[in-house]
């Protein structure tokens, strides 16, 4: 059974580092895209980025482009979400999730994913 695990959310402060991780077993996962996702109170799950594959040219959405980085080990069956120069607007629930093979857009739409995991909570604070 497919099943990601998300973790090494926290508390930050601005302008403060934090690495995700994604954590992947049950399915062949060098052959699934894998994307981030973040929900924050009273707003719509929005993508954040997506690693297809084969790793190629990830892309990020607008307001993480530069500070963020994507990246997979499908040795460890595991994808990390590198999150630099935080700030109190990239607060939300984080979340990872997989379908096969691309990303089918560039920034991940929620209604292309089917397999989900818990999110960990992010929290960019002084």
């Amino acid at each position: 059974q497919l099943q990601l695990v998300e973790s090494g959310g926290g508390l930050v402060q601005p302008g403060g580092s934090l690495r995700l991780s994604c954590a992947a077993s049950g399915f062949t996962f060098d052959a699934y895209a894998i994307a981030w996702f973040r929900q924050a109170p009273g707003k719509e799950r929005e993508g954040v980025s997506c690693i297809s594959s084969t790793g190629a040219r990830p892309d990020y959405a607008d307001s993480v482009k530069g500070r963020f980085t994507i990246s997979r080990d499908n040795a460890k069956n595991t994808v990390y979400l590198q999150m630099n120069s935080l700030k109190p607007e990239d607060t939300a629930h984080y979340y990872c999730a997989a379908r096969p093979v691309s990303c089918a857009w560039p920034i991940p739409r929620p209604t292309d994913f089917r397999s989900w995991g818990q999110g960990t909570q992010v929290t960019v604070s002084s």
